[in-house]
């Protein structure tokens, strides 16, 4: 049964399987300025190598510590990702705090589902079991935002019991409980 868990070189292999079907739809080249965007041009060129991958998974880790490394202008955020044994389904981010930025576009949490295992309910069940962490981190409500044009995403937030507050460049803002 899918779950949300820490990232780790379980899944290794099908991650990096993961990234090619990203990379065949159009996703994470340099103007993809999304997490798994980030994340994939921090993958090291030899990450086939189980100490490359280890050392990437724990720089994705420490991204959760106030003192850890990320992006110019990043807040901590907690990664997790959405697997099945050893199989990558997707990625949810938590992210501690709101910036200027994250306010507009981007909320508290965002997630991406792998290109072949879309339209299963996965970002449905990723989202709702997030819920309960952000509000472990203090988040209570958490702000999802989606484009305007994403209808999939915009029935996930619905679906967790998002109310919408506005669109403001070209997304939709919604506020979704994090506690019962």
């Amino acid at each position: 049964m899918p779950q949300l868990a820490r990232p780790s070189l379980d899944v290794r292999d099908s991650y990096l399987e993961v990234l090619d079907e990203f990379r065949a739809e159009g996703r994470l080249g340099d103007d993809d300025r999304t997490g798994l965007g980030h994340e994939a041009r921090e993958l090291p060129a030899s990450s086939d190598d189980d100490a490359s991958f280890r050392e990437y998974v724990e720089m994705l880790r420490q991204r959760a510590l106030e003192e850890g490394v990320r992006p110019e202008g990043w807040v901590p955020d907690t990664l997790l990702w959405y697997v099945d044994g050893t199989e990558w389904i997707g990625r949810l981010d938590i992210r501690h705090r709101l910036s200027p930025q994250l306010i507009e576009v981007g909320g508290h949490i965002g997630y991406d589902v792998r290109p072949s295992m879309r339209r299963r309910g996965h970002a449905t069940a990723m989202l709702r079991d997030s819920l309960p962490i952000a509000a472990r981190l203090g988040i209570s409500p958490a702000l999802v935002t989606c484009r305007v044009d994403n209808i999939g995403s915009r029935k996930v937030i619905q679906a967790n019991g998002g109310v919408l507050e506005d669109e403001r460049n070209g997304s939709l803002r919604f506020w979704v409980p994090t506690r019962p």
